[in-house]
């Protein structure tokens, strides 16, 4: 099947469900980009920075753009010009950042905490009490230039459904336990971004808000043969 031809059976499975989708355009061609725009999409999520920035120049300027990879400090003043959410604030000190380059260009910057839900060493993202004690810190609540609107989780790798199920589950809660404590009143605290391709369906079950699709879309990332 073609992008246009995936991307609008998926739009229609999460489209009915109030679920935003996040095509994963990371080492896709501009031209690939350009199909799933014309096909309908806008919003598009990047891992790198450099890349996002190239893609940003160069690609439709109503384009969304997510940043969904890990994101160093010193790579924010690269995107605070124009990126429309931040999805993998894990730190203290990348929010500080993200604040300080946001006040620069005059914005304020939608982001969401990244959360460790997974049993693998390797993913980023905060403990459950690491952020809780971000929200209380006395920096969280000088900042004026960045808007925490929810929360991130990625499920562990390879796991099975019921193990994905109970990772996906606990974000939830999390998240419906902040919102009570710290944004009770802030309408704009709704988002929580779980599912990838492998799992989004079982992420939708457990309340996901937003989706962050790749391979399904796009296909496979094909290797040559010679590398």
């Amino acid at each position: 099947m073609s992008i246009a031809a995936n991307l609008t059976e998926l739009k229609n499975e999460v489209d009915r469900l109030n679920v935003k989708l996040i095509a994963v355009s990371k080492t896709k061609s501009e031209e690939e980009i350009m199909e799933a725009y014309n096909a309908g999409q806008r919003v598009f999520g990047e891992n790198h920075v450099q890349e996002l920035v190239e893609k940003h120049e160069h690609l439709p300027a109503d384009i969304e753009w997510h940043m969904i990879g890990h994101l160093q400090t010193n790579k924010v003043k690269y995107i605070a010009p124009f990126i429309d959410l931040i999805h993998s604030v894990d730190s203290i000190k990348l929010l500080k950042e993200i604040d300080k380059q946001a006040a620069k260009h005059d914005r304020i910057i939608d982001c969401l905490l990244q959360i460790y839900i997974a049993e693998e060493e390797t993913k980023f993202g905060l403990a459950f009490d690491e952020a809780i004690e971000l929200l209380r810190s006395d920096e969280f609540a000088e900042m004026k230039n960045i808007r925490v609107v929810g929360v991130m989780g990625i499920a562990t790798n390879a796991a099975g459904e019921k193990q994905i199920k109970e990772e996906f589950y606990e974000l939830r809660t999390f998240f419906e336990g902040i919102k009570q404590s710290f944004f009770r009143d802030k309408e704009y605290f709704k988002e929580i971004s779980m599912g990838m391709s492998s799992d989004y369906k079982e992420a939708i079950q457990q309340g996901s808000t937003m989706i962050r699709v790749g391979s399904t879309i796009f296909g496979k990332r094909v290797i040559p043969y010679w590398k």
